[in-house]
């Protein structure tokens, strides 16, 4: 996407391949298929990724008629439009030129950031941002904002300017949070702020380590009212989510200090924390678990994934907290 290196097929077989689709007669439904099926070589570079990931996902369904519809609609997808320029002849394309490799150079930047995006709840949150912050500044950098332009006095050039300084702007922050302590991407410098005034972060919530059954079934023996078991994991995103968006809340807050809180991180997957999901038939976190004063377990209470803070209260509720 950065124009560094290229991933297609050899050329002479391309070239090979495009002689013979050109040599194919015209008109014919046999030649026509022909000739598609040699140009789907010709580009499969393109289409192979999202066409393995729809087939996996397709294939874990094992519904047939969904599986066919929707590769049918991938190929209408690829296909309509084609159909629409070529009935055009041309007059609807637009002129080819330096816009094509800002828009290649743009989406090549969005894959970067996705890639960032997946590994981000495994690696350490000053890692994360310097990752953010090396993403912004290229593509600031990429987008020339503090250079002479000889149409410096239209619109579009303006915006780009302003989205190339605010991206420089956003990624110096997020080096200097990564530096300074920063674990927040969206908010990369709160800490500062929240230590200038003398506030605070919102105070972790006191979770008790579980780390077996043995330790589990102790606690449950001892507790003498009602346990939550939280089921964590560092590369769990929606495990993130829940502690930013929903245990943060006051209200949630109050009503979880009425239990005894435990949390089973199983970020290591080892055989007790193996032994643990399985014991609660959990394929992995979150999973979050309620229990009375005698240590049995209120299956109506069981939250697995996400929830905000609004439907949470009403699983509390159900739990008696």
């Amino acid at each position: 996407m950065f124009d560094v290196y290229e991933l297609r097929l050899p050329a002479a077989l391309t070239g090979r391949l495009t002689e013979t689709s050109q040599r194919l007669p015209a008109g014919q439904v046999a030649g026509v298929f022909a000739m598609g099926g040699l140009s789907a070589l010709i580009v499969s570079p393109c289409v192979t990724a999202p066409l393995a990931g729809a087939l996996v996902f397709l294939g874990q369904t094992r519904d047939v008629l969904l599986g066919g519809s929707a590769l049918f609609a991938m190929s209408a997808g690829m296909s309509v439009p084609l159909l629409v320029l070529g009935a055009s002849s041309g007059a609807w394309l637009p002129k080819s030129g330096a816009w094509m490799h800002a828009v290649k150079r743009f989406f090549g930047l969005l894959l970067v950031g996705v890639s960032i995006w997946i590994v981000q709840p495994v690696l350490p949150a000053a890692i994360a941002l310097v990752l953010w912050g090396v993403l912004l500044l290229v593509a600031g950098f990429m987008m020339r904002p503090f250079e002479p332009h000889p149409h410096a006095a239209l619109p579009r050039v303006w915006l780009q300017r302003a989205l190339g300084a605010a991206a420089l702007a956003f990624g110096v922050m997020q080096v200097v949070g990564a530096a300074s302590g920063g674990r927040d991407p969206l908010q990369p410098l709160m800490h500062l702020a929240q230590a200038r005034v003398g506030g605070s972060e919102v105070p972790e919530i006191p979770f008790r380590p579980v780390q077996s059954s043995a330790q589990l079934d102790e606690i449950l023996r001892t507790a003498g009212r009602p346990v939550m078991l939280d089921f964590y994991a560092d590369w769990c995103v929606s495990c993130k989510e829940l502690e930013r968006f929903t245990f943060s809340e006051p209200r949630v807050r109050e009503r979880m200090s009425r239990a005894v809180l435990l949390r089973a991180d199983v970020t290591a997957n080892n055989s007790e924390h193996r032994e643990l999901l399985r014991r609660f038939g959990l394929f992995g976190p979150p999973g979050i678990l309620f229990f009375d004063a005698s240590g049995r377990e209120m299956a109506a209470a069981r939250t697995i994934g996400f929830q905000d803070s609004d439907r949470f209260l009403r699983t509390l509720d159900a739990a008696g907290l």
